[in-house]
């Protein structure tokens, strides 16, 4: 067997025993050597794999001290849901909480005019947040909601649900979004907001929000951390 299937198994094998509880969150994870001793395998190919579990955000390294189990990762539902981020938090035991960068008022550019089929220049409602869970940042997102859609939304508003604000204020109801799901690295801006090396890979969303009508009412951005964020996608067959 290569180095590299060696390792790809070891990282599998290693993996599997966090998911499954064996090695918990916050215990001292064992040593290279002792790795290196169980699997009858060189130390290269140990690290090579605890590298990579440290990279995708299941080990964490700390100087001096060693390297210890991470906490499990913000699970978010991708599929239909009425629950809001705080609410698919607080069933993992977490608590979720939205800060506010910036709520301002912008003219439309060609492609944002394109996206709510609107005329260039036409006010859009521009709002930046982070999402934390236990205090630490996962999410950055930038929202546009036209003006003539939801006029003057407020810090408050947009510190919570943005979609329980179309419906309950403004009375417009979401009826379905497209979610469009690529790898991204942080660059300096996001890797700042999000407090993780530049360069780490994050999950880049694109999503379009539309009423019954087939009408654009919100168009996002987002960037998850690789390390802290994991995906759920649920389909029904009838």
């Amino acid at each position: 067997m290569s180095q590299s299937t060696l390792q790809t198994a070891i990282k599998e094998e290693l993996l599997a025993r966090i998911k499954s509880g064996h090695y918990t969150e916050g215990e001292k994870f064992p040593t290279e050597y002792a790795l290196c001793e169980e699997f009858d395998v060189s130390r290269t190919t140990v690290r090579g794999a605890l590298n990579q579990l440290t990279t995708e955000g299941y080990l964490v390294r700390q100087q001096g001290r060693g390297t210890f189990v991470a906490g499990k990762k913000v699970r978010q539902t991708l599929s239909h849901t009425p629950n809001n981020y705080a609410a698919q938090l607080a069933v993992q035991g977490k608590r979720g909480q939205v800060s506010l960068i910036d709520l301002s008022v912008v003219s439309a550019t060609k492609q944002l005019a394109d996206v709510f089929t609107v005329d260039e220049q036409a006010p859009i409602q521009k709002i930046e947040r982070i999402r934390h869970a236990d205090g630490e940042p996962t999410q950055y997102e930038v929202s546009f909601i036209p003006w003539q859609i939801a006029p003057g939304i407020t810090k408050d508003q947009a510190e919570h649900s943005l979609f329980q604000t179309l419906s309950q204020v403004h009375d417009v109801h979401v009826a379905k979004t497209t979610e469009a799901l690529e790898i991204a690295l942080a660059d300096e801006k996001v890797s700042g907001l999000l407090d993780c090396p530049l360069g780490t890979p994050c999950f880049y969303i694109e999503t379009v929000t539309e009423d019954a009508s087939g009408r654009t009412i919100e168009y996002s951005r987002s960037y998850f951390r690789g390390d802290k964020t994991s995906f759920v996608i649920e389909r029904s067959y009838s």
